[in-house]
């Protein structure tokens, strides 16, 4: 146990507020845009469980090929690496929006609207994300 970890009673328990990895978290993720990451993954999955959807009245308009399957993967892999790269939000949310409209056109309208309307909120709220300005040491 740490130094200035508080000690646990006979019963193992520790007491309320002792914990320190969930304020670990907390930092972390206050460190980047992890919200409208978050977000834009869960748009881009559903737009890719429309795409492989067994329903028979799936709409297929547009490029149903391979463009289908690529756009909702390249919004989930953009909404990774903004949780990993903060430092290049504006590139990726603007690529997640793009990408978000053009799903309109090559995965079931968008994951029927749903999937598209995530990705455009997210990819807006990560693109005004701002890291907090750095305090001056005491």
């Amino acid at each position: 146990m740490a130094a200035d970890a508080p000690a646990a009673d006979p019963t193992g328990i520790l007491p309320v507020g002792s914990h320190r990895s969930p304020k670990k978290f907390r930092h972390w993720r206050r460190t980047r845009p992890f919200w409208g990451a978050l977000v834009m993954i869960i748009g881009g999955v559903e737009i890719l469980l429309t795409v492989w959807a067994p329903l028979p009245v799936v709409l297929h308009v547009g490029l149903q090929g391979a463009v289908g399957y690529l756009v909702p993967i390249i919004v989930v892999a953009c909404g990774f690496l903004l949780i990993f790269t903060p430092s290049q939000r504006v590139f990726l949310s603007v690529v997640a929006a793009i990408l978000g409209l053009a799903s309109w056109l090559t995965s079931n309208l968008g994951g029927f609207f749903l999937g598209m309307l995530l990705t455009l909120i997210g990819a807006v709220v990560a693109f005004a994300w701002r890291p907090r300005p750095v305090s001056p040491p005491a």
